[in-house]
C-alpha cells in the first residue's frame, strides 16, 4: 500500500482579533463586571495572544522514561491525569480492595435548574445505589451526568474523532483536551477516565431524547473511544501528527481495550418510543470495549406512563413497583456478574480467540 496522504481542504483562517474580543467578553454580559473592565482589557490580551501564538498546553515538560520518546513535552495535566489512571488501575485490580460500582446517572435533567425537578433516571440510580451499598464489602461511586447542566464551567468537550485519521492519533487519556488557546478547558473527562477505570462494574441508566442517548451522556460516550485501542504513548505521534499516527498503524497496531473485563449492566427506558434501541446500541457499545454483560437481568429496556402526559410521569414511576425490584435485580447481578470475575473462575467464551477484523 502506498504511504497514505494527509487530507486538507483549506488553510486554517483564525478569528479576527474583533470577532474573538466578541466571545471573549459575551462571558462578562452581567454588568457587574464593568467596574473591572480595564482589568478585562488585560486578561483579554493575554487571552488573544494565546490564541493567535496557540498555546494548546502552555506547561508541559519531557515525558521523561517510559515513552517512546522520552524528550519529548508533554503537557503537565495530561502527564497527572496519566498518573491518577494508573493509580486507579493498580487499585482495581487489588484483590483485596473493596468492590467498586459506578453508577452513571445518564440523565441531563436537574432539580436544581431549568426544569427545576428531579429526573425519574436519578430515581432509579439512586435505588440501584442503595441496592448495591447494601451488600459487604461494595462501595459505589455515583457519576451524575446532570451536574453538566447545573454545575457552572463544567463540561464535556466534543471528541475530534482522532481515531478516525488513525488509531494511535487518539490517545489514552485523551490529549486533545485541554486546549488552552481555544479556551476549551475544564474538561469533565480527565475525572471521569479515572472513575471508569477504577470501577469493576459499570451500570448505565439512561432516558430516551428522541430515539437516541441524551446528548449529554453520549458526549461521555463519544470520549471514551479512546479507551478502546487508544495509543497510551502520546510521544510516539509527537502529540497530533497525522502522518506519524498513520505509518505507527500501519506498522501494526495492538488494539488495546484499556477497559476489557469489567462488567456493565444497562436500563433504558422510555416514554412513546425508542428504548430498545437504545439499549441494544448500549450494550454493543460496551461489548465492543471489551466489558462483560452481566446477563440478561441486568441489561434491560423499559416504559414509564407509555403514552401518558409528562407531568404525571413521577406519579406513574411511584406506581411502578416492580421496576424499582427490576432496576434491584440488575444492580445485583451485576454485582454478582463482578464477583465472578474477580474470583478469578470467570472465563470468556471467546478467550485466546484471533479477531482477523479488530478495529
Amino acid at each position: 500500500m502506498a504511504k497514505p496522504v494527509v487530507r486538507h481542504e483549506g488553510e486554517y483562517v483564525p478569528l479576527t482579533k474583533e470577532q474573538f474580543r466578541a466571545r471573549f467578553f459575551s462571558k462578562f454580559y452581567d454588568p457587574a463586571f464593568d467596574k473591572v473592565r480595564l482589568e478585562l482589557d488585560k486578561v483579554f490580551e493575554v487571552a488573544w495572544d494565546g490564541y493567535i501564538v496557540y498555546r494548546k498546553s502552555p506547561r508541559y515538560r519531557p515525558a521523561g522514561k517510559g515513552f517512546a520518546d522520552p524528550k519529548y513535552g508533554v503537557a503537565d495535566e495530561w502527564l497527572e491525569t496519566r498518573a491518577k489512571l494508573q493509580a486507579a488501575e493498580k487499585r482495581q485490580k487489588n484483590p483485596r480492595s473493596p468492590t467498586r460500582i459506578l453508577i452513571v446517572n445518564g440523565s441531563t435533567r436537574s432539580e436544581h435548574t431549568c426544569p427545576g425537578e428531579i429526573s425519574k433516571t436519578r430515581r432509579l440510580a439512586r435505588h440501584a445505589q442503595k441496592s448495591v451499598e447494601a451488600l459487604p464489602g461494595h462501595e459505589v461511586d455515583f457519576l451524575d451526568i446532570s451536574t453538566l447542566a447545573d454545575e457552572p464551567w463544567k463540561v464535556i468537550h466534543p471528541c475530534k474523532s482522532c481515531v478516525s485519521t488513525a488509531q494511535p492519533l487518539c490517545h489514552w487519556p485523551c490529549t486533545c483536551y485541554p486546549n488552552h488557546a481555544l479556551g476549551q478547558t475544564n474538561d469533565w473527562m480527565a475525572e471521569i477516565y479515572e472513575r471508569w477505570v477504577a470501577a469493576h462494574g459499570v451500570m448505565l441508566l439512561c432516558p430516551v431524547h428522541w430515539y437516541q442517548a441524551p446528548a449529554s451522556l453520549k458526549l461521555m460516550i463519544d470520549r471514551l473511544v479512546c479507551a478502546d485501542g487508544g495509543n497510551p504513548d502520546p510521544t510516539s505521534t509527537h502529540g497530533k501528527d497525522p502522518a506519524m499516527a498513520k505509518s505507527l498503524e500501519l506498522k501494526g497496531w495492538d488494539y488495546p481495550k484499556h477497559l476489557a473485563g469489567r462488567a456493565f449492566s444497562i436500563v433504558a427506558h422510555g416514554d412513546a418510543a425508542g428504548p430498545e434501541n437504545l439499549r441494544r446500541m448500549l450494550t454493543d457499545w460496551l461489548t465492543d470495549i471489551g466489558m462483560i454483560s452481566a446477563g440478561p437481568t441486568a441489561v434491560m429496556d423499559t416504559w414509564i406512563g407509555w403514552y401518558q402526559p409528562y407531568a404525571t410521569s413521577h406519579e406513574d414511576l411511584d406506581q411502578d413497583k416492580d421496576l424499582f425490584a427490576e432496576v434491584s435485580n440488575a444492580a445485583l447481578a451485576l454485582a454478582n456478574q463482578v464477583k465472578l470475575i474477580r474470583s478469578g473462575k470467570y472465563r470468556a467464551p471467546d478467550e485466546n480467540l484471533h479477531d482477523p477484523r479488530e478495529k
